[in-house]
C-alpha cells in the first residue's frame, strides 16, 4: 500500500480571501510548502473549530488551483459547499484568520505522455479540480472538452472560467436553468468515439454511470471519488472502498491515500459501503 507523500506538510495557513461563487465559497489560502507540491487531483484536510470545539475530525477539500509563488507566498484555492457544521465553519472564515491545513494529500490524475482527446466531467463543485487538470493537459497539446452538471444554475461552478479553460464546454442542469436540461451524462449519451480518456469528479452515482458509459465505448475513465475522508491521512479507515486489482483480487483501499483517483472499472460501485464476498482478508 501507498503511504503519505514526503511532500505532505501540516501548516497554519492564513485566509487570503473568501468570496461567494454561486452556491459555494471560494477560499484562497496562503500555503507555502503545500502549493508548490500540489498536483491536479490532490486534496487538503482542514481542522475545524478551535480548542473548545467538539468537531474533532478534519474536512477534506479538493484543490482547485495553486500558485507556487506570489505576494502571499504559495497559495492554495479550495471550493467549499456549506453542508454541515464543519464545512459551514470553514466557509465563514474571514481574511487574515488562520486554518490548520494538511496537504497535499492523495494521488493525482495520471497524464498521458502523448497528446490525447480528453473529456473532463464534473458534478457540482466536484468540477473544481478539473480546471488545473485541463490546463496541464492543454500544455501537453491535448484536446480538452469539459462537461459539467448540477441540479440548478447556481451549483454550476465557474462556467465562465470553464469556457476559457477548455476547447469546448458543455453544461447540463436538472431544472434546465443553464445549458441543456437533464443530467451531465445525457450530454454525450454513450457517444465517446472521438475521446481517448475520461476524467471525472463528482457524486458516486455519477461516477458509476460515467464509468459504465466509458467502458462500453472502450475508453478509460479516471474517477476522483467523493467518499467521506474523516482523517485524510489513512489512519481511521472510514473511507475504504472495494477496489479490484490487476490480479483480480478485491481489496479494501483507502480513498485518502490510495485514492482519491481510481480507474473507474476497478471500483466495485454496487458494493460501496460493504465488504464484498471474496475480498482479501475478509472472513470466510
Amino acid at each position: 500500500m501507498n503511504g503519505l507523500s514526503s511532500a505532505t506538510v501540516q501548516a497554519e495557513c492564513e485566509v487570503v480571501s473568501n468570496r461567494r461563487v454561486g452556491a459555494y465559497h471560494h477560499l484562497t489560502l496562503s500555503a507555502p510548502g503545500i502549493a508548490e507540491h500540489a498536483k491536479p487531483g490532490n486534496f487538503v484536510a482542514i481542522s475545524v473549530g478551535d480548542a473548545r470545539t467538539s468537531m474533532l475530525l478534519r474536512r477534506s477539500f479538493a484543490i482547485y488551483q495553486t500558485m507556487a509563488r506570489g505576494p502571499f507566498g504559495g497559495t492554495v484555492e479550495i471550493i467549499v459547499a456549506a453542508h454541515g457544521a464543519g464545512s459551514s465553519w470553514i466557509a465563514e472564515r474571514a481574511p487574515h484568520e488562520r486554518l490548520n491545513v494538511v496537504g497535499p494529500l492523495g494521488n493525482a490524475f495520471k497524464i498521458p505522455k502523448d497528446p490525447v482527446r480528453a473529456l473532463l466531467i464534473g458534478g457540482g463543485y466536484g468540477s473544481a479540480p478539473l480546471f488545473a487538470l485541463a490546463e496541464l493537459l492543454r500544455q501537453k497539446n491535448s484536446r480538452v472538452d469539459m462537461a459539467i452538471g448540477a441540479s440548478t444554475s447556481d451549483r454550476i461552478f465557474a462556467p465562465v472560467e470553464g469556457k476559457r479553460s477548455v476547447h469546448a464546454l458543455h453544461i447540463a442542469t436538472e431544472d434546465g436553468s443553464m445549458g441543456s436540461k437533464g443530467r451531465v451524462t445525457d450530454l454525450f449519451d454513450h457517444k465517446l468515439a472521438a475521446i481517448d480518456i475520461v476524467y471525472a469528479c463528482g457524486p458516486m452515482r455519477m461516477l458509476q454511470a460515467i464509468t459504465e458509459i466509458a467502458a462500453s465505448a472502450g475508453v478509460p475513465a479516471q474517477c476522483a471519488v467523493e467518499e467521506s475522508m474523516a482523517c485524510g491521512v489513512g489512519l481511521c479507515m472510514t473511507c475504504v472502498l472495494p477496489i479490484r486489482g490487476s490480479d483480480g483480487v478485491i481489496r479494501m483501499l483507502r480513498s485518502c491515500v490510495e485514492g482519491p483517483i481510481f480507474d473507474g472499472t476497478s471500483v466495485q460501485w454496487n458494493d460501496v459501503g460493504t465488504i464484498p464476498p471474496g475480498t482479501y482478508g475478509a472472513p470466510r
